[in-house]
């Protein structure tokens, strides 16, 4: 597991990063399908606001709960055997579920605590696990040291969006 970060300085605004990451998916003939959970579809508003998401946008979800998993991305008791919400094994794991069901080039996902008070799982608001599943698989935690809820909502999606921001153009000089 990738140890949790502090983010040095905060990603671009939601609409910013969404046209970056909606462009580079276009101008490659690439998509994607989101899973998110404590950002409640706010990376997903963010792209399909962009004109000519149908583009790249292939579908998503908002997976708050093991029956949601269940009954969204058909996650079994095997798949989740060992493994809990709000880890990167996990995010990982959706991120490559979302990805397949949608027959998308790549599946973004986030999970974690947004807060006011800790999740059930005893981590702290404000910790966020990001990830993502297509040509290369990322992971990586973030904790804003932030207990403010909506705040929280919007750090994780942007946070997710400049992770694969940053992965595409990576991608761009390999």
């Amino acid at each position: 597991m990738t140890a949790p970060s502090l983010p040095e300085s905060l990603p671009d605004s939601l609409p910013v990063l969404a046209a970056r990451v909606g462009e580079a998916l276009r101008a490659r003939g690439q998509t994607v399908a989101v899973v998110e959970s404590s950002a409640g579809g706010l990376a997903s508003a963010a792209l399909l606001a962009i004109a000519g998401a149908s583009a790249y946008f292939k579908g998503g979800a908002v997976v708050y709960s093991r029956r949601a998993g269940r009954a969204l991305l058909n996650l079994t008791v095997e798949d989740m055997a060992g493994m809990r919400g709000e880890t990167e094994p996990y995010a990982r794991l959706v991120a490559g579920r979302v990805r397949d069901t949608h027959h998308s080039t790549w599946g973004i996902a986030e999970s974690g605590a947004a807060g006011p008070s800790p999740s059930p799982y005893g981590d702290v608001p404000g910790r966020v696990c990001l990830a993502l599943a297509g040509p290369v698989t990322v992971s990586r935690t973030i904790e804003t040291g932030n207990a403010d809820r909506p705040a929280n909502m919007d750090l994780f999606a942007r946070h997710l969006l400049a992770l694969f921001d940053e992965t595409l153009r990576a991608q761009a000089t390999d």
